[in-house]
């Protein structure tokens, strides 16, 4: 944190992500009313598509059209993976062999994809709502605190190495950001140091009227160079750490109560809890006073890797701002803090989450908070876990 900083601030990586949540919340809900489509909860039409999340438009979509591409290729474009035997049964997409490829099973990155008739609709209605929602944000927080927030992106951005995706990676296993990333390794030879005087002097930017990039590929960016950093350092991942570690103790919290804490899914928790358990850093039993409903709780092995999460996580900021420069960096983290507040549900950044009365999310309980780190599943991509 930022010298002089009350250390109840949240995390830079914190503010990075309740911004990015509720980002794609509001472009998930948007596209919701215009895709043709099912769901788990609310079924639908069975021409319909199973709905997923902006992450599935950005590690997958955008890529396949109606022209088939080498699913290598779709993987190359985007720089992360992505869940493409799930597209393919939800209706989005299409796997077939080249007809050139004369082997009797080529592996699944020389296999062709191709958009569904489905898949296509789902791409047209995608297309232009980060614009959409960017201009609603405009609206919302003001023309000058929204280019505030663009530009303190860009200037971290900028200062990355290149070849991060344009969003959040699928988690892969143990909850892990860095083993889905194209290139991660190159990201941390040139970027991540013990420290800070060895890693790269900062770069001046240009100056330019507007960001050459939209806002959540900014943010997807800078929180998963931000990610790739501590995981490199811890042994668990971020958001097990930022999600379930962070709202956890000795005395124990009840298993039900931990998806209002978190802001996470009950789905995403029991990954994390189930890694966890199986690592002695959390245990879950029976309530030790009685009642029916079972208890988390840390062991001292997750005592201790709580405080390496909140160690780290105030290190790294330091770290950035040594290396990006010091205004740069608290910019950025005063005009997130502006929108995150104390990031409960009064803050600005939930003006936008309402749901349509017919959408999915009309019929879960309302989020109090939002997740200090997506949890970027391969349910669909939706970035608290369901």
């Amino acid at each position: 944190m930022p010298d002089g900083a009350d250390p109840g601030q949240l995390p830079l990586s914190a503010l990075l992500s309740q911004a990015l949540v509720a980002f794609t919340i509001e472009f998930d809900n948007a596209a919701e009313s215009q895709i043709r489509h099912r769901t788990t909860r609310l079924g639908g039409p069975r021409d319909g598509v199973w709905l997923v999340s902006m992450a599935m438009w950005l590690n997958c979509m955008r890529y396949v059209g109606t022209d088939p591409v080498r699913v290598g290729d779709v993987a190359r474009l985007a720089r992360c993976g992505t869940n493409l035997d799930g597209m393919r049964r939800w209706g989005y997409l299409t796997l077939e062999p080249d007809p050139a490829d004369t082997r009797q099973k080529p592996p699944e990155k020389d296999l062709l994809a191709r958009a569904t008739v489905r898949g296509m609709r789902a791409r047209e209605a995608w297309e232009p709502l980060t614009e959409v929602i960017e201009q609603r944000w405009r609206d919302r927080f003001g023309a000058a605190q929204l280019e505030k927030l663009a530009a303190a992106l860009q200037a971290t951005a900028d200062q990355l190495t290149e070849g991060l995706p344009d969003c959040l990676p699928i988690l892969g296993y143990g909850l892990l950001s860095i083993s889905k990333v194209r290139k991660a390794d190159r990201y941390l030879a040139a970027q991540s140091r013990p420290a800070a005087q060895s890693r790269p002097a900062a770069r001046s930017r240009p100056a330019q009227s507007r960001p050459t990039l939209p806002l959540p590929w900014l943010l997807a960016r800078v929180l998963l160079a931000f990610a790739i950093e501590f995981e490199h350092e811890s042994q668990l991942s971020l958001a097990i750490c930022a999600n379930l570690l962070r709202v956890l103790d000795e005395d124990g919290t009840r298993v039900r109560d931990l998806p209002v804490l978190s802001g996470v899914s009950t789905e995403g928790l029991a990954m994390a809890t189930g890694f966890t358990g199986s690592r002695n850093r959390t245990v879950i039993d029976p309530d030790p006073a009685g009642g029916k409903w079972k208890v988390a709780r840390l062991t001292p092995n997750g005592v201790a890797a709580r405080q390496t999460y909140l160690s780290l996580t105030g290190e790294i900021e330091q770290r950035w701002r040594a290396s990006f420069g010091g205004a740069a960096v608290d910019e950025l983290r005063l005009v997130l803090q502006e929108l995150s507040g104390d990031g409960g549900s009064g803050a600005p950044l939930f003006a936008g989450l309402e749901p349509d009365q017919s959408g999915w999310r009309a019929t879960v309980r309302k989020p109090e908070t939002l997740p200090h780190y997506p949890m970027v599943l391969h349910r669909g991509g939706y970035p608290d876990g369901s």
